[in-house]
């Protein structure tokens, strides 16, 4: 009985293994003519992983003694995941059509399922353990996603780019858990706390600041941001949108499980390091996107500077601070999904991709519609109200003064006058700009995405607050 409770518990992620292993085999036997079949498919798989989440066994606590944890907190971010992982399968056909015989395979996404179910045990973790082959699992489908497009140099370098600096980062976050271990003798999050709790250790302290660091990697913090450019760059379009939301959501949320429930005791001496991290983040994304010229460099830089934010709600730490984390990686989804749709929409009338800034030089004029969108996802990303994206950084910065941390809230606010102005940029060049070549029609699916994006960012989405401060105050309640 016991474990028929403990694999109730994790029905999410037995649903996404086997869901991937059976379109595994489908597309083995079917083939490229499977590609649409298996497509949707997947996104049926990730709702039927959704609904798992609403029985009571998803909120059922440690299960399999300590090493998998089903709770508010997990079931929040996994929402948030599927729906990213959703929207990154149902945007890729198009884009690959275009491919000069790159063209999608049946196996894009099996491997965003496989990632999904690898982000699934991450946020999920109760033990050092479970972390690693949850974030190995979501890594090495990653690698090959990045290099998706095997005929194109940008595509390979970014795949392997990805692989030789995922490595270094798997090998430092190993060291730092060898360590915690050889120092607690245990991997399990709630005993790791405990020795924490008992004093000093010279041991646990470099083993708190090595997992961090791998931890940085996985969610492109600076200093630890150098492969996220590139990547983002290379990577096929539809892959960057995923990269740059639903892995974003499994690495803060891994951080902040690790650092609340495994090293609570210890947060003197991580707060340090995060308020670092954070603050390094977000000055460094906003300067550097100053001078790019390539749309998915920039919005590379912005996930960088949004890290940034998202942390300084974690260097609270305190309950209220995990709500806002967790609130702030909900807008972030929306406004930044939103932004990269709107990139896979800049195409040449031949259907080629065009990836500079000066492409969308004048779009009010040619497409007004998506000029708005983009100018609505650029505005909320820069923190101005009244858009949604305000919210995100007014609950992070209010956890940040309610723990006494004045001096971050005020330095976060200011790097986010930086930030803006580059967002601004872009805007003051889609309508004052003069027009150049129109783009390709946009394409329907996509249209009807990017419009409920839009919606959930404006200031309609203030209607969210109903429900979801709620919602993310008992997912942050249940670390505590």
């Amino acid at each position: 009985m016991i474990w028929t409770a403990a694999l109730q518990a994790t029905l999410p992620e037995l649903v996404l293994s086997v869901g991937a292993l059976a379109l595994m085999l489908v597309a083995a036997w079917g083939g490229q003519a499977a590609t649409r079949a298996v497509s949707w498919t997947a996104v049926a798989v990730l709702f039927g992983a959704g609904i798992a989440l609403a029985g009571p066994a998803s909120y059922a606590g440690a299960v399999f003694d300590g090493l998998y944890r089903a709770d508010a907190f997990a079931a929040f971010c996994k929402v948030l995941i599927y729906v990213a992982a959703a929207i990154s399968i149902v945007i890729a056909p198009r884009f690959f059509a275009q491919g000069d015989g790159d063209s999608l395979h049946p196996e894009y996404p099996v491997l965003i399922l496989l990632a999904a179910a690898g982000m699934g045990m991450m946020v999920s973790a109760g033990d050092l353990l479970t972390l690693y082959v949850g974030l190995e699992l979501q890594s090495l489908a990653a690698y090959v996603l990045a290099s998706f497009m095997r005929r194109d140099q940008r595509s390979a370098e970014a795949g392997l780019k990805y692989f030789v600096l995922g490595a270094l980062a798997s090998g430092i976050l190993l060291y730092g858990i060898s360590l915690v271990y050889g120092f607690s003798g245990t991997t399990l999050f709630t005993d790791i706390a405990t020795a924490y709790g008992a004093g000093k250790s010279l041991g646990l302290t470099f083993g708190l600041v090595f997992v961090f660091a791998g931890l940085a990697f996985k969610m492109s913090a600076v200093p630890f941001h150098m492969w996220t450019p590139d990547v983002y760059e290379g990577a096929p379009t539809p892959v960057t949108t995923f990269f740059a939301s639903a892995p974003k959501v499994a690495a803060v949320a891994l951080g902040v499980r690790v650092a609340i429930e495994a090293m609570g005791p210890a947060v003197a001496d991580w707060r340090q390091i995060v308020i670092f991290a954070s603050l390094a983040s977000i000055i460094f994304g906003a300067v550097a996107a100053i001078g790019q010229r390539n749309i998915k460099r920039l919005l590379a830089y912005s996930s960088i500077n949004n890290v940034g934010f998202a942390l300084i709600g974690l260097a609270a730490g305190t309950q209220q601070g995990v709500q806002s984390v967790l609130i702030y990686l909900a807008i972030y989804i929306a406004m930044t999904m939103g932004s990269f749709l709107i990139v896979l929409q800049m195409r040449d009338r031949d259907g080629n991709p065009v990836e500079t800034i000066a492409s969308l030089s004048g779009l009010s004029q040619t497409s007004p519609a998506l000029a708005a969108a983009f100018a609505m996802f650029m505005f909320s990303l820069a923190g101005i109200p009244p858009l949604f994206g305000f919210m995100g950084k007014f609950y992070v910065f209010q956890a940040a003064t309610n723990a006494g941390l004045y001096p971050l809230a005020v330095f976060g606010a200011l790097g986010s006058v930086i930030g803006a102005y580059y967002y601004i940029r872009v805007v003051k060049t889609m309508f004052f700009d003069e027009a150049a070549a129109s783009f390709a029609p946009v394409d329907r699916i996509e249209g009807a995405i990017i419009a409920l994006l839009a919606l959930a960012i404006s200031p309609l989405g203030y209607l969210s607050l109903l429900v979801l401060p709620g919602w993310a105050d008992t997912a942050a309640k249940a670390l505590f």
